[in-house]
């Protein structure tokens, strides 16, 4: 093996015979760099996006969501209240009573949902990252705050006073079609006092409110809620909470963490990632089946040498393994300065914004072990296997 390797390393870094070879050569190693380079970018590339994308959820959505297992609501008691302070893991808590709400503002209507929460929903969720404009809810419960979309489409801004007030119905329950429509909607009048933005969808979706103007909305119990959300400690082991969770609640909820509450936006990204992975592979095994052609030409260059070492005593296996070492040194090496050319390219963007995607808002990106590791297996694996298939040219009929 040390012989094989020696003589591939002389080949390797040695010109050909003819320049058509040396050319051959520099075009195949060429395309090793470029598309470990390629397969590096795609990858960093997609890790960015996908913290971009996620970094709204973090906004919005709790570390660990409580659901009702059926219905829309569920008991949330006193004692619960004090088990779920004291169980391990849980930083803070907020009640959620939320219902799809009809919204009328100076004439101008729009479908929307209403989320009532509690004070110590600042806790769970940092209120202070998404309001835009005026200011979040106190202790009023005739106050809301306002989703950027919705403000903008019922033409509603801040108020400063209880003048402009806007109407918020909820269909009561039950059924038929009732004889009196104007008795068939409870209402609630409430001023905005700010303006909130995470993403254009939540945006036009939710506006906030306190549990308490909802749940008389709704005519609900002070102990009914439709979701809890919690926000963990750093240190909490997510599976330990949530089992605790059931035990408080006899195993009648549904807890959701983070990724779970985003699984179609998980299932989004990571098939995008998937797909230009595979992409950038196949234009990269075509671009490495180069180096295939490169090694068989580099034998035909070789062919006395190789005629040489098997009279001299050297085997088929023996050669054959020249031309293996030779290609996979060719590979190892392009990729990792692919790799390195790639890790320059993604620290310019980050640093200078070399792609912009709005004047203001460079192409996010994230530099990860797993893409080093990925890429440089991907494309070493996919280098030998056409080495493999290149040398294996040589047998008996050639060296005779």
């Amino acid at each position: 093996m040390n012989f094989s390797y020696y003589i591939a390393k002389r080949y390797l870094f040695s010109p050909g015979s003819s320049n058509a070879i040396n050319i051959i050569t520099i075009i195949a190693a060429t395309g090793v760099v470029i598309g470990a380079m390629a397969l590096f970018l795609v990858l960093s590339g997609f890790a960015g996006l996908k913290d971009f994308s996620l970094q709204f959820s973090s906004y919005f959505d709790p570390d660990l969501k409580v659901f009702p297992s059926s219905g829309k609501t569920f008991t949330f008691t006193d004692t619960q209240k004090e088990k779920l302070a004291k169980l391990d893991g849980v930083a803070h808590f907020s009640e959620i009573v939320e219902e799809r709400v009809f919204l009328e503002f100076a004439g101008k209507q729009k479908m929307s949902y209403i989320k009532g929460v509690d004070a110590n929903y600042h806790n769970v969720i940092h209120t202070d990252s998404i309001l835009v404009f005026g200011d979040w809810l106190t202790n009023n419960d005739f106050q809301i705050v306002a989703g950027n979309g919705i403000s903008r489409e019922l033409n509603m801004g801040v108020e400063q006073t209880y003048t402009n007030l806007l109407s918020i119905y909820v269909p009561k329950p039950g059924k038929g079609i009732p004889s009196d429509p104007s008795k068939a909607f409870r209402s609630e009048k409430a001023v905005n006092i700010g303006v909130y933005s995470v993403n254009e969808e939540l945006d036009k979706k939710y506006i906030f409110a306190t549990t308490g103007l909802v749940r008389k909305l709704l005519e609900l119990p002070e102990d009914k809620v439709t979701h809890i959300e919690l926000k963990l400690l750093p240190d909490a082991n997510e599976e330990v909470v949530i089992e605790g969770l059931q035990q408080i609640f006899d195993h009648s909820v549904i807890v959701k963490n983070r990724m779970q509450l985003n699984d179609t936006l998980y299932k989004m990204l990571n098939t995008e990632n998937l797909v230009s992975y595979l992409v950038i592979t196949l234009i990269a095994i075509i671009a490495l089946f180069n180096v295939a052609g490169a090694i068989i030409m580099m034998i035909i260059d070789k062919k006395s040498n190789v005629k040489t070492l098997y009279n001299v005593g050297a085997s088929l296996p023996s050669i054959r393994k020249i031309f293996l070492f030779q290609g996979s040194l060719m590979t190892v090496l392009g990729t990792v300065l692919g790799l390195l050319l790639g890790f320059i390219i993604i620290v310019l963007q980050q640093q200078f914004g070399l792609l912009m995607i709005t004047p203001s808002l460079p192409y996010p990106t994230r530099i990860t072990v797993i893409s080093f590791v990925v890429v440089f297996f991907t494309i070493t694996i996919i280098g030998f296997i056409a080495s493999l298939l290149a040398s294996s040219r040589i047998n008996q009929k050639l060296v005779n």
